[in-house]
């Protein structure tokens, strides 16, 4: 009964489908048509709500713009290279207040009366010297105390430094000067003003400090130190480790440039070293041959070395 009724739905189904085809087909067409739009709004939809949550192009670029620019605000502009390991130093002078030689103290202090014979100043040029600075290349205070004296010597003849010193260098890596020429037979040449800066020492540090004047240049001990040289024996024009030695006369002057400094800026013996020592590079040997013994007699002598 039930197969019947199913078979006569169906012939009045396929008449009614007969009789109106057109309108049929328009109804699929449609349809179709409207379950593909429907479909690709519902993509696009999506679509466009994923890319409204990404940032464009264009925010992208300002991002990174804005990530350098803050960059370049939290980080320095170059960092600040760490001052060397600290080489101790042991001066090999010692404490001394008895068994002083009076002839020589006599002798120290007549010469110290007669200054004016065997000391002069000597102008050099000045791209060679400079200002002490209070602040380094990074900004940083500095102590330009002179608190350090650096011997020397000059290898060649006293006059053959001078000349080099009067001789206009305005690259600050040629720049070369000493504060005090001392020369074979005693003459004591005075360049640089103490408290300027002389370009002694390049890459250097004492007692584990230096000063950074220029960016572009390693550190030194020039803005806080004395740099002294004495004139070298003819035989010292080498490169060997030692020549016959400095003069009686140099030794005396050494002294009394020595005293005077000390006493001027309140130095102890301690503070006299060497180039060899306060060079970093290890490329310097000055002064060679050079007697502490001798030295050490003439201080003494002068009550210099009778300090705590």
């Amino acid at each position: 009964m039930a197969q019947k009724r199913l078979n006569r739905c169906r012939k009045k189904t396929i008449s009614l489908l007969q009789r109106h085809q057109k309108t049929a087909l328009s109804a699929v067409a449609i349809g179709s048509i409207s379950f593909v739009v429907l479909s690709w709004l519902l993509i696009d939809g999506r679509m466009l709500s994923f890319a409204l949550d990404r940032p464009s192009l264009l925010d992208l670029l300002d991002q990174v713009s804005e990530d350098k620019d803050r960059q370049r605000k939290t980080s320095p502009l170059g960092s600040v290279p760490l001052a060397p390991q600290s080489r101790s130093w042991r001066s090999p002078l010692a404490r001394q207040c008895s068994n002083i030689d009076k002839s020589i103290r006599s002798r120290l202090l007549t010469l110290q009366k007669q200054a004016g014979s065997w000391r002069t100043f000597v102008p050099i040029d000045p791209t060679n010297f400079g200002e002490r600075f209070s602040k380094d290349a990074f900004g940083r205070r500095l102590d330009a105390s002179p608190r350090v004296i650096v011997l020397h010597e000059t290898v060649y003849s006293v006059s053959s430094a001078v000349n080099t010193f009067q001789t206009p260098h305005p690259r600050d890596e040629d720049q070369v000067s000493y504060h005090t020429l001392i020369s074979r037979d005693g003459q004591v040449l005075d360049l640089v003003d103490p408290l300027m800066r002389a370009y002694g020492a390049g890459y250097s540090a004492f007692l584990g400090e230096w000063a950074i004047t220029n960016k572009r240049l390693k550190g030194s001990v020039n803005n806080f130190a004395l740099h002294l040289s004495l004139e070298t024996p003819m035989n010292g024009a080498h490169g060997r480790s030692g020549h016959s030695g400095y003069s009686s006369e140099q030794y005396d002057a050494l002294a009394l440039v020595l005293s005077g400094w000390m006493t001027a800026f309140n130095l102890s013996p301690t503070s006299v070293t060497t180039h060899r020592h306060v060079d970093i590079g290890g490329e310097r040997a000055d002064p060679r041959s050079f007697d502490w013994s001798a030295l050490q007699i003439r201080l003494a002598a002068l009550g210099d070395l009778c300090v705590t």
